[in-house]
């Protein structure tokens, strides 16, 4: 990984070109700088975890040795390299296979052998032999290599080459066996670039992580032992491994330690910062990040426009309201605004200018919000409700909406953290303008997600008694939700990203993170050429 990140434009590391041999769509996804942690990946980490170690070389025997070509423009490391004396030295590539399967060497490790030794050769070292060694069956295969594999290696060298000065990415697969054991099917997607229900399911873990929130006032955040560690005045209030945290929000007046920050980065792990009211400060992002080209499109597209994603955006967006108030209101009281708002649906869907879509969304937003109070049950539902005269943003000055502020807040930090693990740029969007210097993208992004995730986290916490007049404080006479709160709502929102929904377009169980990152890479796909338009959440 490191040799990709560090080669020059016009090298190729011997790793993508074996990618050329398995799919030439995960040698551009590779290329691009999307990377996988599925188990295929930690397998293979597993088995090479000593041969990975140049400190593990021995007299005559050489681990993780670097080669490279001049001649071919090729970089990389060999697993083993063992002298055999005057005939030369051998080359082991390390492999990781289940015990249930049969120990086979299969076309990308020929190539990538066969591309060792052209390497080893022109670097004076002539080899005289070539294995694979299975760890998981303990078992070392010869393998004979003769012109024609010399011939058909240095065919993908050039392939690899045409991927990755291509302007578009190469089309998926078809319902191919080799995307059910694939590392990168969670970011190449490719049965659901035609937007369809998914008949063939290609099992993809939600995220195995935990987003860490750190809002408790005057809090330091450090590392330790490779645990994220978290003290105010001397006393820990918690820790969690490093391993098991896939993004950190921070609420308001948190530190974190330089040598946190660096190995999140280094990790992949956006980091957002918000006040503690809840607004989006800014969030940080490592220097080599993936789709860069498809960044540069989306820019483009942004300044020039892409009316057909915004509808999308803003039809998903009235359809979340519509069911979000038909499961929630008795339907003697929703019927009218639920028929109104699936009307506006499908005028968003229609529009034909930016503005008129506007129009339409402050319409919805008008008829949605008038029937939000009755959302709210329970004891403490008049507190919320009594000082509510419609939806405002910055400035409210009721609880309501302070909570729901908030909770936007907290869908935008994840919104911007799915764009960002994307490659894409959370400031140029196609519906939000991004002169107002705001992450526009992200913004448009989390319409859809508004209802079904931000609000139901709000009544949720209303309805249960988790949010109640004590989870206020106005000493300004503006109230703004307490460290306690705040902790209340971050759980609910949490718990609601966490929950298994049946995707409304593929039809199979996704957690709400995980559905929002697959939206983020539909908008991908539709910049970077590979599927033709976007199509936005639906609940029903």
């Amino acid at each position: 990984m490191s040799d990709e990140k560090q080669r020059e434009p016009d090298t190729l590391p011997l790793s993508l070109v074996a990618h050329t041999v398995f799919c030439p769509r995960r040698t551009w996804l590779e290329a691009a700088g999307e990377h996988s942690d599925r188990v295929q990946i930690q397998a293979g980490l597993s088995a090479h975890r000593r041969v990975d170690d140049p400190t593990e070389s021995r007299p005559g025997t050489w681990r993780s040795m670097a080669v490279h070509s001049e001649k071919y423009g090729l970089t990389g490391r060999t697993d083993t390299v063992s002298s055999e004396g005057a005939e030369g030295v051998r080359v082991t590539e390390f492999k990781a296979t289940p015990v249930r399967k049969e120990p086979r060497v299969t076309e990308a490790t020929v190539v990538q052998l066969a591309l060792q030794g052209l390497c080893l050769t022109e670097m004076g070292h002539p080899v005289s032999g070539y294995s694979v060694y299975f760890t998981d069956h303990h078992r070392a295969i010869d393998v004979e290599l003769n012109d024609e594999d010399i011939a058909t290696a240095l065919r993908y060298v050039e392939e690899t080459r045409r991927i990755c000065s291509s302007a578009t990415a190469p089309p998926p697969l078809e319902d191919d066996i080799r995307c059910t054991r694939c590392s990168h099917a969670g970011v190449c997607l490719p049965d659901e670039r035609k937007l369809e229900t998914v008949h063939r399911r290609i099992l993809v873990a939600d995220p195995d992580g935990q987003v860490l929130h750190l809002s408790t006032p005057g809090s330091r955040a450090s590392l330790r032992k490779g645990r994220i560690v978290v003290r105010k005045d001397g006393e820990s209030l918690g820790d969690v491994p490093v391993e098991r945290v896939q993004g950190v929000t921070v609420h308001g007046n948190v530190d974190l330690s330089g040598a946190l920050l660096r190995e999140l980065l280094w990790r992949d792990i956006t980091v957002v910062w918000c006040s503690s009211a809840g607004r989006v400060y800014g969030w940080s992002q490592p220097a080599d990040g993936p789709n860069g080209a498809a960044r540069v499109q989306q820019h483009v597209a942004s300044s020039e426009g892409r009316l057909d994603i915004a509808r999308e955006f803003i039809a998903g967006k009235i359809a979340g309201q519509a069911t979000f108030l038909r499961r929630n209101l008795p339907e003697d009281s929703a019927g009218s605004a639920v028929v109104r708002l699936r009307a506006l649906q499908r005028e968003a869907e229609k529009c034909t200018s930016t503005s008129s879509l506007f129009g339409v969304e402050g319409e919805a937003a008008g008829t949605y919000f008038a029937s939000f109070p009755s959302l709210l049950r329970g004891s403490g539902a008049e507190f919320f409700t009594a000082g509510w005269e419609g939806r405002h943003g910055r400035g409210a000055t009721d609880p309501l909406n302070a909570a729901l502020n908030y909770s936007y807040a907290l869908l935008t930090a994840e919104v911007i953290k799915a764009l960002v693990a994307c490659g894409l740029d959370p400031h140029a969007g196609f519906l939000h303008s991004s002169g107002r210097n705001k992450p526009a993208l992200a913004l448009d992004l989390m319409e859809e997600f508004r209802a079904p995730v931000a609000d139901s986290s709000v009544v949720t916490c209303v309805n249960r008694g988790m949010l109640t007049q004590k989870s206020f404080s106005s000493v300004t006479g503006v109230p703004r939700l307490t460290p306690v709160g705040r902790k209340s709502l971050i759980g609910a929102f949490e718990q609601r990203m966490a929950t298994q929904i049946t995707h409304p377009i593929f039809g199979y169980k996704a957690s709400w993170r995980r559905v929002l990152e697959i939206q983020a890479r539909l908008v991908l796909g539709c910049l970077d050429g590979t599927q033709e338009r976007y199509k936005a959440v639906r609940t029903r």
